[in-house]
C-alpha cells in the first residue's frame, strides 16, 4: 500500500471544483484509491464520497492506494492536490 499525508491549506478546504479534479485523476488508475479524514475513508473515484468528508482548511488528510499502480496513483493525486493549491 502506498500512502501520503497532506495538510489542507486552501481557505475553502476541499470544495467541489478541486474535489472533481482529484476524482478525475484517481479514476485513471487501476488501484483502489482512498482519501482518509477524521477517521473516515472514502473511495476517491466517487465525487459524493469525497464531498461527504467535508474537509475544512487546516485538516490533515491521507491519500492511500492499493493495487498494481498504487505508487503512481498516490503521486498523481498528491500532485493534482498541490496543483489545485489545496495544500502542502
Amino acid at each position: 500500500m502506498a500512502e501520503q499525508t497532506m495538510k489542507i491549506t486552501a481557505a475553502d478546504g476541499v470544495h467541489a471544483r478541486p474535489a472533481t479534479a482529484l476524482v478525475q485523476v484517481a479514476g485513471k488508475f487501476q488501484s483502489e484509491v482512498n482519501l482518509e479524514y477524521n477517521g473516515k475513508s472514502v473511495n476517491m473515484k466517487s465525487i459524493m464520497g469525497v464531498m461527504s468528508l467535508g474537509i475544512p482548511s487546516g485538516a490533515e488528510v491521507k491519500f492511500t492506494a492499493e493495487g498494481s499502480d498504487e505508487e503512481e496513483a498516490v503521486e498523481a493525486v498528491v500532485a493534482k492536490a498541490k496543483e489545485e493549491n489545496l495544500g502542502e
